[in-house]
């Protein structure tokens, strides 16, 4: 039997960490949050541990501890830089991790999106990825005036929450249909660049993607030139059917929320029909478990920090994915466990930045490596390769060899 692939990491920053009450420890660093210095410094320490890629969380709006606007408290972290942007101030100080800004396709333009993250793949030199994001807050939609979303009370028997949801996700298949076609459209070798007879470009290898559906009518082609890999590295977060739907028709990974190895067997699966549904069952979907980690040397040590946090926000802290606190070596037992779910990899919510971040790349790491489970060396140059995701054919230059 052939011994079973080395695990993908990935984690996902954002502000001071994933606990509210984060950016007061005393190695977090507040006045810090907006500058480029800060960021970098993360994903140095994330390039440091050999992980594939780090995401970086956005929205429209605020942060919030509510799910549908925004809240009126002053004692947690609030405001952002723009994701994408970040991404592409860090690009040129690191050289192999993968960067994975949130983009929102609600409220925003594929046209725009696409051609910022192919620029993003250009400045990193084919590491780019996307994190898709869709928007249901009603306060979101009111900063640009262009659609009204209803506030509509959370519930998992609401058929308005429902159809609201398909809405939204539906969008964003469309809109992520969209940014490929645009990567697409100039085929590989459109720019000549032939200084002797002063033709820079063959026109004749760039393309309209002429997408006309009941959300996005968009011509093209591109501005951007067609990125490193092709397609940049897209990603999606699914809980429930309606965004597994989305993830197995438009994304290369999909971050899932199991709360345990049975329950993430079962998510796979749904993925997988869902993916042979979409027509794409013979393409690699990676699926990654989301968990956020508390990290200690010890339990001990792990549960005081998170009770110290939870002191600190007054409530007892709750997540959408399952919360690990223990050492590096029990999150290390749970991560195997958990891949004979069939799961490719994890990605990790520190709950504190800068200190379960060094744990994961210092002791998590190690770890996994005096197991063979993780790489010691980074293997490629691009983010589709780190995954073992070969870089797509154009699809036009596809089409128009076999005319």
């Amino acid at each position: 039997m052939a011994p079973p692939l080395p695990l993908h990491l990935a984690v996902a920053l954002d502000g001071a960490g994933w606990h509210p009450a984060a950016w007061r420890l005393p190695e977090a660093r507040p006045r810090e949050l907006l500058t480029a210095g800060y960021w970098t410094d993360l994903v140095a320490e994330a390039e440091r541990g050999l992980l594939d890629f780090v995401t970086i969380e956005d929205s429209l709006g605020p942060q919030s501890s509510l799910r549908d606007g925004p809240d009126e408290r002053t004692d947690q972290v609030r405001g952002r830089l723009d994701a994408v942007l970040t991404a592409a101030r860090i690009a040129p100080l690191t050289g192999r991790i993968g960067l994975v800004p949130t983009a929102t396709t609600t409220h925003t333009e594929p046209f725009h999106v696409a051609k910022a993250l192919a620029t993003l793949d250009y400045v990193s030199s084919g590491r780019a990825g996307w994190r898709v994001q869709v928007s249901a807050r009603p306060d979101e939609a009111a900063h640009f005036g262009r659609r009204d979303i209803p506030q509509v009370p959370y519930g998992a028997a609401d058929p308005a929450l429902t159809a609201l949801f398909a809405e939204l996700f539906d969008e964003a298949g469309d809109f992520v249909e969209v940014v490929r076609r645009l990567w697409d459209s100039w085929e590989d070798d459109a720019e000549i660049r032939d200084v002797a007879t002063g033709r820079f470009i063959d026109v004749d290898k760039l393309h309209y993607v002429d997408f006309e559906g009941s959300r996005f009518r968009v011509r093209g082609p591109s501005i951007t030139p067609r990125p490193p890999q092709g397609q940049p590295l897209v990603t999606a977060l699914a809980h429930a059917a309606i965004p597994y739907r989305l993830a197995a028709r438009a994304a290369d990974v999909v971050y899932v929320t199991p709360a345990d190895a049975d329950r993430a067997r079962a998510i796979v699966g749904q993925i997988r029909e869902q993916q042979a549904a979409a027509g794409r069952a013979d393409q690699t979907v990676h699926v990654f478990a989301d968990l956020v980690v508390f990290l200690g040397d010890s339990d001990a040590d792990a549960a005081a920090a998170r009770e110290r946090l939870e002191e600190w926000a007054a409530a007892p802290y709750t997540s959408d994915a399952f919360v690990f606190t223990g050492t590096a070596s029990g999150l290390a037992d749970l991560l195997l466990a958990w891949r004979e779910a069939g799961l490719a990899g994890f990605r990790l919510r520190p709950a504190a930045l800068p200190g379960d971040l060094r744990a994961i790349t210092r002791q998590l790491v190690p770890e996994l490596q005096r197991r063979g489970a993780f790489r010691r060396e980074y293997e490629a140059d691009t983010l589709r390769g780190l995954l073992g995701l070969p870089r797509p054919a154009n699809r036009y230059a596809t089409v128009q060899e076999h005319r």
